[in-house]
């Protein structure tokens, strides 16, 4: 397991500290099946945020209740792999719910940074955000750029 994964207890301590400390904690969450370009983009674009960009990642269950049994396609282990290389994620934190709602709470972002694809008035946990006085990032949408689409892809191309 990479370093940065952490369980929920230890991330809502290290979320706890680093406010103390004064940081801008971001979060971003998502399946992140199939990595791709427009998932790097948001991470980019999340992390120029705040200090410390928090990644929630749904769990190989979360992924198949919201996306159907053919999902997901790598499974959480890779994924967490996957996000937890990159440069700019400094945690990576595993949910099991259909949305990361109460991991938000646990965390207390100041910045909650989602992709374009998300209308602002359907952003999860967006209201416990700006409860605590934070805002709301939404990430410009790179177009064509999408798990969804890429599968798609894949398959038109193997008939």
């Amino acid at each position: 397991m990479p370093d940065k994964l952490k369980s929920r207890d230890e991330i809502a301590s290290l979320a706890d500290q680093a406010r103390q400390d004064g940081k801008t904690i971001v979060f971003t969450n998502g399946c992140f099946d199939l990595l791709h370009r427009g998932h790097v983009h948001v991470l980019r674009q999340a992390r120029a945020s705040g200090d410390l960009l928090i990644v929630g990642i749904n769990s190989d269950r979360s992924v198949r209740s919201i996306k159907g049994a053919t999902r997901p396609i790598l499974p959480e282990i890779d994924r967490v792999e996957l996000i937890a290389a990159m440069e700019m994620v400094d945690y990576v934190v595993l949910f099991d719910e259909p949305d990361p709602y109460q991991l938000i709470a646990v965390i207390k972002p100041r910045v909650l940074a989602k992709g374009g694809d998300w209308g602002g008035e359907k952003i999860i946990g967006a209201d416990i955000v700006e409860r605590d006085g934070g805002r709301v990032t939404v990430i410009p949408y790179l177009k064509g750029h999408s798990t969804t689409a890429l599968i798609e892809r894949i398959r038109k191309q193997n008939g």
